[in-house]
């Protein structure tokens, strides 16, 4: 990855292909029929509003990782990428510029209506649900369990993929089977969780422990099941530094968490539009996200 920032990106307009959708922060192309251009710009996004305020080189960070991670496990399960390059596919010198490091050309594929989501650690929501339940997604799970403790073994918490600007809600495996087949969820959830100790496995031997992560599948036409979206980035999991780990609390994070704990800080409401956020928060973050990639990629 070049050294230099790259100008923050909040929104391309690419004109060499049409656009196919806008989500929180992925800008997505037609390329062809088989192929998709997914730009992934420097949007933040914080309880389900997209923030107005960029986070530099916060794009270049989430591909570089994602292909880091797709590489390295490809050996467990396919993935969305392709060979070819996004020079190859857009024919605008300056729609190239715009979109250096940030985009990857993909196979279209057919995604699931599900996220899976992998716990190793008791932190965030389903902290909040053990507190009330003692189970997370009908899991039961230890009396006795603190903030941030450990869990015996990695659990499958899947979730639903809500539209932009509603909220994931967690579901339990029944209705997981229910929204994509029994056969499917059950190797989801075998899958998932096989990625899941392979990656802590490895962050934890560069000071890292992957406390939980979000991964996003997809059917090709002939069924077979592959990888999509981003993998284990700051944005789709929770990092924390070993060093600074403590069970009792949760940790401080590579992710936006930080941003999180300003927003809580000021007293917003969640709703749109967003705040913007101060120089401050915005270097952090940013560091933080550079980080993280540092850190999992040096090898």
């Amino acid at each position: 990855m070049n050294e230099h920032p790259l100008p923050p990106l909040f929104e391309s307009t690419l004109t060499s292909l049409p656009l196919a959708h806008r989500g929180k922060v992925r800008d997505i192309y037609t390329v062809d029929q088989q192929h998709l251009l997914i730009v992934t710009t420097d949007r933040l996004s914080a309880f389900d509003v997209v923030l107005p305020t960029p986070i530099p080189d916060k794009g270049r960070v989430l591909v570089g990782l994602s292909n880091f991670w797709f590489h390295r496990l490809a050996h467990v399960l396919p993935n969305h990428l392709t060979h070819r390059t996004p020079e190859e596919v857009l024919s605008n010198p300056e729609d190239r510029a715009t979109v250096a490091e940030r985009a990857v050309v993909v196979r279209r594929l057919r995604p699931l209506p599900i996220e899976a989501i992998v716990r190793g650690y008791l932190v965030g929501s389903g902290w909040k649900e053990y507190c009330e339940t003692g189970a997370v997604c009908g899991i039961r799970l230890p009396k006795g369990l603190r903030e941030a403790d450990c869990l015996p073994e990695p659990i499958f918490t899947p979730s639903t993929k809500a539209a932009q600007g509603a909220h994931d809600e967690n579901i339990d495996f029944d209705l997981a089977s229910t929204l994509v087949g029994e056969e499917l969820a059950k190797r989801i959830q075998d899958i998932s969780i096989t990625l899941y100790q392979k990656a802590a496995r490895y962050a934890r031997e560069r000071g890292i422990l992957i406390a939980d992560t979000k991964f996003e599948f997809g059917l090709d036409d002939r069924g077979a099941l592959v990888l999509i979206d981003e993998v284990l980035t700051p944005d789709s999991s929770r990092f924390w530094p070993m060093e600074q780990y403590a069970p009792g609390r949760s940790p401080p994070s590579f992710d936006k968490q930080y941003v999180r704990n300003y927003l809580e800080s000021i007293a917003w409401n969640k709703r749109p539009p967003g705040p913007v956020l101060p120089p401050d928060v915005v270097t952090h973050t940013s560091q933080k996200y550079h980080e993280a990639l540092q850190r999992l990629t040096r090898l």
